[in-house]
C-alpha cells in the first residue's frame, strides 16, 4: 500500500489543526503534531518522554533526535496508515536529513523524498 504524506507549516494558529482535523475525517490520515507526541511522551512516563522532560526542566529545547526517535516511534506504530500529516515536521531541509541519518535512510534518498514524497501545505 503507498502511503501520502503532507507536510503542514504555519504559525500557531493559522489552521494547522483545523485542516489536519479535516485531513483525517476525510482520508483517515495520522496526524504527527511533535508538540502533542512530546506531551504524551512526558505525560506517559516513557523513556523518551523522561528524556525530554529532563531537557525541558532545563530550559532546553529538545533535541531534534529525541524528536525524531518519537516520530519514528508513531510511524512504527501506525504502519498500515493510509498517509500521515506532520505538523510542522520536519521544519527545514537539514532536519529532514537529520531524521533520515538517525533512522539510518539512505542518504541519496534526500531528495527524491523532498520532492515526491511529502506534499507542503503552507498556511
Amino acid at each position: 500500500m503507498s502511503t501520502k504524506n503532507i507536510v503542514l507549516f504555519g504559525a500557531p494558529g493559522s489552521g494547522k489543526g483545523t485542516q489536519s482535523d479535516r485531513l483525517v475525517t476525510k482520508y483517515g490520515f495520522i496526524h504527527l503534531s511533535t508538540g502533542d507526541i512530546l506531551r504524551h511522551e512526558v505525560a506517559s512516563g516513557t523513556p523518551l518522554g523522561l528524556r525530554a522532560k529532563g531537557i525541558m526542566d532545563s530550559g532546553e529545547f529538545v533535541s531534534d533526535e529525541i524528536v525524531i526517535e518519537m516520530i519514528e516511534k508513531k510511524l512504527e506504530e501506525n504502519k498500515e496508515a493510509k498517509g500521515f500529516i506532520f505538523d510542522v515536521f520536519p521544519r527545514t531541509l537539514l532536519r529532514l536529513k537529520r531524521w533520515m541519518l538517525c533512522s539510518r535512510k539512505e542518504a541519496h534518498l534526500l531528495q527524491l523524498l523532498w520532492s515526491s514524497m511529502f506534499t507542503l501545505i503552507v498556511l
